[in-house]
């Protein structure tokens, strides 16, 4: 059955980031500023782009994949904090049935994590050796949308510690191979040894870099490599650390010390211009619906509240979609309407007043 024609809506207030006071409306799932007549009024207050999860793992769970309707109420519980738009950071689930859904948040995948052999987390990616990293590569390059996720680094137990995963010439030749298939090249890494190399190699973006030094940032910065520091699940470093301490007690203490860090090392990214994006980490070990609160890990992490705002809105957006990432004339009606101004109150983010996602009143 055909869904039928949405209605038009009208919301009236201060349009983010311009700051601007406007009247905006819906029309066949795209905005307008032009008036429309018999529009329904659906709200006032402070009206933001849709929030935008860049790290996020919809139809996973700690066993690894789960079923369409947990999948479900994952986009759903994104959706309802104003997620309407996610970048899958690695999942082994086939959620491409999301895409037919209206109600539920666009997703841009990254395909299978590509993990080393008896490296990762079980059930969750491929685990290879380095020989094979090229044909993998080219795998998720084609079956994602326009990503690939590595596993750069994770406990070696007979290190007893965090340690890189691939070598470099791997890496040589599968960032390579992923930008000849026009793909970009995302990676997970924790510590501090596996980022020379993944940077070296041109990588074009690094999750959690709770090890990242002065001279990497500003390689960073200088390549426009994105940082998507996750806060909200490298909170859970010491509970990590306590888990492994009897058997890796060189972990536990190297996990603590990254974690104590991991405010300042988020915010030197961000003072020295390299792009710092909000991401939750969600799925695996976390719940959804956190994002709000990774923006206010960034503020809490001394980020200026409009640059959290926008590292989880309109930058977000273009970052991963390209064009300004704004709501502009013909743009997808996506959007978030709220009380107060989250530029100035974040915690507002917590709660919207209203969400539009494809044109349609979905909260």
């Amino acid at each position: 059955m055909t869904p039928s024609p949405a209605p038009a809506l009208h919301v009236r207030g201060v349009l983010l980031p311009e700051a601007e006071h406007r009247d905006l409306w819906v029309r066949d799932g795209v905005v307008t500023f032009e008036s429309v007549p018999d529009a329904v009024s659906v709200g006032t207050g402070w009206i933001l782009p849709g929030l935008v999860d860049l790290h996020c793992h919809v139809g996973l769970a700690a066993g690894g994949a789960v079923p369409d309707d947990v999948a479900e109420q994952q986009a759903l519980t994104d959706r309802d904090i104003g997620v309407l738009l996610v970048r899958d950071a690695g999942s082994p689930a086939d959620t491409r049935w999301i895409d037919d859904r209206d109600d539920l948040p666009r997703i841009v995948r990254a395909g299978r994590h590509i993990a080393r052999t008896k490296r990762y987390l079980r059930n969750f990616g491929w685990e290879i050796e380095p020989d094979e990293l090229v044909a993998y590569v080219e795998q998720e390059a084609r079956s994602g949308d326009g990503w690939v996720k590595l596993v750069g680094d994770w406990i070696d137990r007979d290190k007893g510690d965090l340690s890189p995963c691939w070598p470099r010439w791997a890496l040589d030749a599968a960032i390579e191979r992923a930008h000849e298939l026009g793909a970009r090249v995302t990676a997970h890494v924790f510590g501090e040894d596996a980022l020379p190399d993944l940077l070296g190699a041109g990588i074009d973006g690094i999750e959690h870099g709770t090890g990242l030094s002065p001279d990497l940032v500003a390689l960073m910065a200088s390549r426009g490599v994105s940082l998507v520091p996750t806060l909200v699940n490298i909170a859970n470093f010491p509970k990590f650390a306590a888990q492994g301490e009897a058997k890796f007690p060189g972990y536990a203490e190297h996990m603590r010390s990254l974690h104590a860090r991991r405010y300042s090392n988020v915010r030197d990214a961000y003072d020295a211009g390299v792009p710092v994006f909000a991401g939750t980490d969600a799925g695996g070990q976390l719940p959804h619906g956190l994002l709000a609160r990774e923006v206010l890990e960034f503020v809490s992490a001394g980020i200026p509240a409009e640059a959290a705002v926008a590292a989880a809105s309109w930058k977000a957006r273009s970052y991963l979609l390209g064009g300004s990432g704004l709501l502009d004339e013909g743009t997808p009606a996506d959007l978030c309407l709220y009380a107060d101004d989250p530029r100035v109150t974040p915690t507002t983010l917590l709660d919207p007043v209203r969400i539009i996602l494809r044109g349609r009143v979905v909260r």
